[in-house]
């Protein structure tokens, strides 16, 4: 009988190599039989989106430069002085009047954690009253553009608030000062708020817009 021949052998790994843009990269043998199986898209690595890499004030918004020009224009409203005044009402955002707002309610606290609840809740419901009358009465504005124009104005009672520390015990000079600060923040706002187009309503609007502030300095002092 004629010798049985020997058919023990191995087989080489087949040496598969990828072409990623001009470099060969060898492959692994799992790698190779998930594609050969169709689950090749197990490992395929998606590219970092470079829009969420964005910083952290941009992904919420915050220009702290925008922010700045505004406190200006608020703090300052002569028209002599010319800043553009007019980009607080016709480019409003959220988080520098949620700041003003906050910051007011901080040096408002005596103790009475509550009148931050209520400070907040006057911003918003009076902001809206605002918006509704002006919107009656004829005004081409929108509700973010009354939001962010009130609660920047806040910035002469912030203002004021150190200097009634100082002169508290004396009243007359106190009321002075406080009456100072509500016509500063009033005019502020209403300069911003109140256009042309309410003509001779205009007393209609600013009137509450005074009204407001009064409550708002009422909260700080505590009356």
């Amino acid at each position: 009988m004629a010798s049985k021949r020997d058919l023990s052998g191995s087989i080489a790994t087949p040496d598969v190599k990828l072409n990623l843009g001009g470099e060969f990269i060898k492959e692994s043998t799992a790698t190779t039989f998930l594609r050969q199986r169709g689950y090749g898209w197990l490992l395929e690595v998606e590219d970092d989106d470079p829009e969420d890499n964005k910083p952290l004030l941009e992904e919420l918004d915050i220009d702290l430069k925008d922010i700045y020009y505004k406190i200006r224009c608020v703090l300052m409203p002569m028209p002599s002085l010319g800043f553009n005044r007019q980009v607080v009402r016709d480019n409003p955002d959220f988080w520098g009047p949620l700041a003003v707002v906050l910051f007011f309610s901080m040096i408002s606290l005596y103790g009475q954690f509550k009148v931050v609840s209520w400070i907040i809740t006057i911003w918003i419901f009076g902001s809206l009253t605002i918006f509704l009358l002006a919107r009656v009465l004829g005004g081409e504005v929108a509700y973010g553009q009354v939001l962010g124009v009130i609660g920047y104005s806040l910035l002469p009672l912030i203002v004021i608030a150190p200097v009634l520390l100082v002169v508290g015990s004396f009243e007359v000079v106190s009321t002075l000062i406080k009456l100072f600060g509500v016509f500063w923040a009033a005019y502020s706002a209403a300069s911003l708020l109140v256009g042309e187009e309410f003509k001779t309503k205009k007393p209609l609007l600013i009137y509450p817009i005074f009204l407001l502030y009064i409550y708002f300095l009422s909260l700080y002092t505590g009356v």
